[in-house]
């Protein structure tokens, strides 16, 4: 969806998970099943090589207005000034850190970075195209 209907002048109350980048289909963006060889769309049927999967962002948040709270999420390139790099880099810092440290369990990982979106949004305002 490309399309602005509308803009919204809201500030972020909460962020709604801790799964910000995922595996995408590069030619309809759905959510690939990625398996250690191979991956694979539901939605098109496309396949390859897990190792060329592509990666989008998708933020979930909790919004406010001055009337109204509101569910949104915010999906690929548009967050890449947010976060410094793009969501397939971001997931290949974050596979080097995994290695480099040893870590079997990539829950600090993964907690860092929600600290940081944390850190980033809650309490910020932004205007949203919805």
């Amino acid at each position: 969806m490309n399309s602005v209907q509308g803009l919204l002048a809201a500030s972020v109350i909460s962020i709604q998970n801790s799964c910000f980048i995922y595996p995408a289909c590069q030619n309809c963006f759905s959510r690939l099943i990625l398996d250690s060889r191979r991956f694979n769309c539901l939605k098109c049927g496309c396949t390859g090589e897990a190792k060329d999967a592509g990666y989008r962002y998708r933020l979930s948040l909790k919004i406010a207005d001055t009337n109204d709270l509101f569910d949104i999420t915010v999906f690929g390139s548009c967050l890449d000034p947010f976060f410094g790099v793009t969501a397939e880099n971001l997931q290949r810092y974050i596979q080097d850190f995994n290695q480099l440290s040893g870590e079997t369990n990539t829950e600090s990982s993964t907690r860092a970075l929600v600290q940081a979106v944390e850190t980033c949004f809650i309490g910020k305002r932004f205007i949203f195209g919805v």
